[in-house]
């Protein structure tokens, strides 16, 4: 039994889950059984389907199903021990990349109808495969992945139908996305509260920095009032919040410290209206902890600032330091998807932002070296077909 993730990348070893997956093969030998879980944002490789017996993705984004496909993994590798059941797996490539979060309607759907597909007809599982869209390797695509009690024929035919549907379904499975001047203007100007903005390009769970300064910027410099952000990451800061103490005002540079895309650093006068140590936050039933944490003002602004880089997930980001977000006018979220767990339920409104931050929105925009192409969006024309 395998819990990976599925989209690791190495210097110099763009599979890794993949060449784990068959280093046990080669150490267990071919007649034991070994079943893998993986997240949607993962590469179905060749390499894995090739020596793992089943594999099974979470279903939901954000992903609220982790430990009820874990049991599906070990309820089908003990029948196939057993001998009630022989998984056989069949590999749709739809040739795309894509954003597909399960909390829009048209992926809810799609997702509520193979889940009723499986337990009949001898389907096992149904896999809907998003890939990750910012590692830069030749098997990045979206594939459905079918998994039948040995029926070969039946799991080819089921995937390509599937995925022809997934591939009809291009380009209109993402929220619609505004730009920073926008989507503030549209936060103030929504007549309820709370709003929440989610800043997918400075993810930290996409691999960005999370010390991107853009929206909090404008916020600032438009007076915005009852608005709260984060997590900002920017470690020092932390500590210098700590030093001074409770209802410190002093000036301070915070943000903006990794990379260009970072924007400059905010330089502003802040009061620090909360310090906690050794925080987290709660993502479904695990806490990922945040470290040292810090809550600072700046006017009408009230901003996170942690220690442990992660994105915005719990509502204890910011209730940890005193911040109540239901009470907010305005949360802005550092996240593509997974805050919609915590936030969904309290947003009177959700607005996706595409700012400036390193994890653009637009794939077409993303320097691909090793991707094999043709694939959708960045190429018109693609090939989709079974590939296992």
């Amino acid at each position: 039994m395998l819990g990976l993730h599925g989209a690791m990348v190495a210097q110099g070893y763009d599979d890794v889950e993949g060449d784990v997956i068959e280093r046990v093969r080669a150490i267990v030998g071919p007649k034991c059984v070994i079943g893998v879980e993986l997240d949607p944002h993962c590469h179905l490789t060749i390499k894995r389907l090739t020596h793992a017996n089943v594999i099974i993705l979470y279903k939901e984004f954000p992903h609220t199903d982790v430990v009820e496909r874990a049991e599906e993994v070990v309820e089908i590798v003990l029948k196939t021990i057993r001998g009630q059941v022989k998984p056989v797996m069949s590999v749709y490539d739809c040739r795309q990349v894509g954003s597909y979060p399960t909390t829009e309607p048209m992926m809810r759907a799609f997702v509520d109808r193979m889940s009723a597909m499986e337990g009949k007809n001898g389907v096992l599982s149904i896999s809907i495969g998003h890939c990750f869209p910012y590692a830069d390797v030749a098997e990045l695509t979206g594939r459905i992945l079918v998994v039948t009690d040995n029926d070969k024929a039946g799991a080819d035919k089921l995937a390509r139908t599937i995925g022809e549907e997934f591939v009809s379904m291009r380009g209109k499975t993402a929220p619609p996305y505004l730009d920073v001047e926008s989507g503030i203007g549209a936060a103030i100007e929504f007549n309820d509260a709370p709003v929440v903005m989610a800043d997918p390009a400075d993810n930290a769970g996409g691999g960005a920095p999370s010390d991107n300064t853009t929206i909090l910027r404008r916020l600032i410099e438009r007076k915005v009032e009852s608005a709260c952000l984060g997590p900002i990451w920017d470690p020092i800061a932390v500590k210098l919040c700590f030093a001074a103490g409770m209802d410190a005002e002093f000036p301070l540079r915070f943000g903006g410290k990794i990379s260009p895309s970072s924007g400059q650093p905010i330089d502003a006068t802040v009061k620090v209206i909360g310090l906690k140590r050794d925080c987290w936050q709660s993502f479904g039933p695990t806490q990922v902890p945040m470290g040292d944490c810090a809550a600072i003002r700046i006017g009408g602004v009230e901003v996170v600032l942690i220690t442990n880089r992660t994105q915005a997930l719990g509502l204890e980001l910011f209730r940890n330091v005193g911040i109540e977000p239901t009470k907010k006018k305005i949360v802005a979220v550092k996240s593509t998807n997974h805050f919609r767990a915590a936030y969904g339920p309290i947003a009177k409104k959700v607005i996706y932002i595409d700012s400036d931050g390193p994890l653009s929105r637009d794939y077409r925009k993303i320097p691909y070296t090793k991707i094999q192409r043709p694939i959708w969006p960045l190429d018109e024309n693609t090939q989709p077909g079974l590939i296992f």
